[in-house]
Formats: C-alpha cells, structure tokens, sequence
C-alpha cells in the first residue's frame, strides 16, 4: 500500500511541475509584422444553385428539369499577403487559381435522364477578406474570416460542344461573398494554418444564349448561382 502511494505522489508532483513549466512559444514574430508573405494549397467542391424555367418545348410541351448532379473534388493554390491592422484584425489578398467540375444532369417528363453535362471551370481567385483572430492559446489560435472574391473563369465553355453534349455556356465573370473560420498553428519556424471557407456567387451565370439546334437546354434554367466549399492550408 505504502509503495502505491508513493508512486502515486511521485506521477501527482510530476504532473503538477509539467503543468507549472513555460510554454515556450513559437514563431512570434509573424504577429508583430506590418505584412508578411506565404502560399496555400488546398481543395474544394464546386457546386450551383439551380433555378429551373420549367418552360416548355417541342409539339408535346415537354419540360427539362435540371438539377446537380454529384460534387467532384478540386484542387486550388494561391499566394498568400496579410496586413496587420490590429493585434486581433487583418487584411488579407490571396491571389490564386481553383480548379474544378460541375455536373448537371437533365430529366424528361418520365425522369429519364436526357443528357448530362461536364461543366468544367478555372477560376482566377482575387479574394479580400479580413481574419479576426482571437486570443493566442499558447501555439495556436482561432480565427475567423469574412469577405468577397472577384472570379474569372478562364475555362468556361465559351462555345456549344456538341461532341461533349454541351449546350450552354457560361459567364466569365462572378462576385463571391465568403465566410469561413481556420486555426493557426507557431511552429518553430513558420505558422501553419488550417481554414474551411464557403463561397457563394452573386451573379447568375447562366448564359442567355441558346444553341441553335438544341435551345431547351439553356432555356430551362433560369439563375445559376455558383457555390464553393474550400479546404485550405497556409504556409506563412
């Protein structure tokens, strides 16, 4: 009994000193920077949010009914500038590229599937955002962040492609607004961080332009807002 008791005062002053020991902190000087560099890679879903005309067309007055199809992974990387305006408060550009693909399939009357479109995208990301940290808890801490990203897609089908099926095209240009919230974590040599940020499209990116042998396509969508879900990690 007495040696179980002793052991158990020795592992009780062990602990007890252990909790008593600094935390030595890590990479301090990356808070105190007026602005400070680094990238990020990550990966991300793209997705929209469909409004359909329900239009009608043909002799018979069938209808198409769009919907998305499955969400098929991406992949995005980017630069990362951070200005520090407070101890708790920045402002930051992440210029970068996201690749992705959309899939919209179309339904007959009956639910039979008509045709099913690959709508692939390259996006050129122009994100500004400001990142409101919280207290830091020895090496790491919570944030949270808030903005809009500029996009251009560079990879849009800019013209009917009747050997994929695809028959409508896409704008160019969208707004985003974003709101995500990450953890950063000192190491001994850079800060690494890990952040979940969802972007939604302001603009309706549907194209008015239907293909000429095949218009119902285009004509059974009324908006299409585009949508993203981003798993990034930084590297400042």
């Amino acid at each position: 009994m007495k040696k179980i008791l002793s052991i158990l005062f020795i592992v009780f002053i062990s602990l007890k000193v252990s909790a008593q020991r600094e935390i030595v902190l890590n990479y301090q000087n990356v808070d105190n920077k007026k602005l400070h560099f680094g990238f990020t890679i990550g990966v991300n879903t793209m997705d929209f949010k469909l409004t359909p005309t329900m239009n009608t067309f043909g002799a018979d007055s069938a209808v198409l009914y769009p919907e998305i199809n499955d969400l098929v992974p991406g992949f995005h990387v980017g630069i990362v500038s951070s200005l520090r305006l407070t101890d708790h408060l920045d402002f930051r550009f992440l210029p970068g590229i996201s690749l992705g693909q959309r899939k919209i399939l179309f339904y007959d009357n009956d639910q039979n599937v008509v045709s099913e479109m690959k709508i692939e995208s390259t996006f050129i990301d122009l994100p500004l955002t400001f990142k409101y940290k919280s207290t830091r808890i020895g090496n790491t801490r919570p944030y949270v962040i808030g903005g809009i990203n500029i996009r251009n897609d560079m990879a849009r089908n800019k013209e009917f492609n009747e050997d994929e099926e695809i028959y409508i095209k896409l704008k160019p240009f969208d707004v985003y607004y974003e709101l995500g919230f990450g953890l950063d974590f000192y190491l001994a040599y850079f800060k690494f961080s890990t952040e979940i940020k969802y972007s939604v499209g302001i603009l309706n990116v549907i194209s008015s332009d239907p293909a000429d042998d095949f218009p119902q396509y285009a004509n059974s969508i009324d908006k299409l807002n585009s949508r993203m879900f981003m798993i990034s990690l930084h590297f400042e």
